[in-house]
């Protein structure tokens, strides 16, 4: 019968890397500006300020505009 040893060796806890704030600036403007350009597609394209012709946007974005309570009819 062969013995099975449990000894468990410490592992050094992992540290989370400091993230400088000058290289997060970029990435929070890139992603509040796609947040933008996604909310307006969603929210008024094809509405009063639309800025590409026909309904091919609009019929892309329709059920997401419901589901975010835009009116679109």
């Amino acid at each position: 019968m062969s013995s099975i040893s449990s000894s468990a060796t410490p592992s050094p806890a992992v540290q989370p890397v400091a993230i400088p704030w000058r290289a997060l600036q970029p990435w929070l403007l890139f992603g509040a500006v796609l947040a933008i350009a996604l909310l307006y597609f969603v929210g008024t394209e094809q509405g009063v300020f639309h800025l590409i012709g026909g309904s091919g946007v609009h019929e892309f974005v329709h059920d997401g505009r419901h589901l975010l309570g835009f009116p679109c009819h």
